[in-house]
């Protein structure tokens, strides 16, 4: 059974470290679903945030596999539960003069943002989870998308844990 899985891996903020983790997941023919990439609160360590749809048992392998490159310090498996998760997503829609506040209505309805407007557009920045993405291209496509933008997912462990820097 296929299910998808949300990895934080910490690494050093080195060239080619993003290029030799996602060869691993290449060679064992995993699709990467989202991928983030960006500083931590640690100078020179960057966060990794995976989402990839595998196998339970080869899943374990390639981070078995991560956990021996020299520039991966952590790999941790947020579970869906015990975390929160995000996505963002720029969309530009069709809005003219007559549709506009139609569109702003949906916009508001799902808390986004307009952040431009044109004689025949608006552009819209939302993010949540990838079910509420969704959702909101769902209403939104009646009045004709144009143009999507969307960002890899993040995800940070619930509570006062962290994941620590240190090996």
């Amino acid at each position: 059974m296929r299910t998808t899985h949300t990895l934080s891996v910490l690494v050093e903020d080195r060239p080619g470290v993003l290029a030799r983790v996602s060869s691993l997941f290449s060679r064992r023919g995993f699709n990467i679903e989202s991928l983030a990439v960006g500083p931590t609160e640690l100078k020179g360590i960057s966060r990794m945030t995976i989402l990839v749809s595998v196998e339970d048992f080869p899943l374990e392998q390639v981070t078995k596999q991560l956990n021996k490159l020299i520039n991966v310090i952590k790999i941790v498996e947020q579970d869906p539960d015990t975390s929160v998760s995000r996505e963002l997503m720029m969309i530009k829609v069709r809005a003219d003069s007559s549709s506009r506040a139609d569109v702003i209505g949906v916009v508001d309805l799902f808390r986004a943002k307009v952040i431009d407007v044109s004689t025949e557009s608006v552009t819209i920045e939302a993010t949540g989870t990838s079910d509420k993405l969704e959702a909101l291209l769902r209403m939104l496509d009646p009045y004709g998308i144009r143009e999507i933008a969307q960002s890899g997912a993040v995800a940070l462990g619930r509570g006062p844990k962290s994941i620590s820097a240190t090996r």
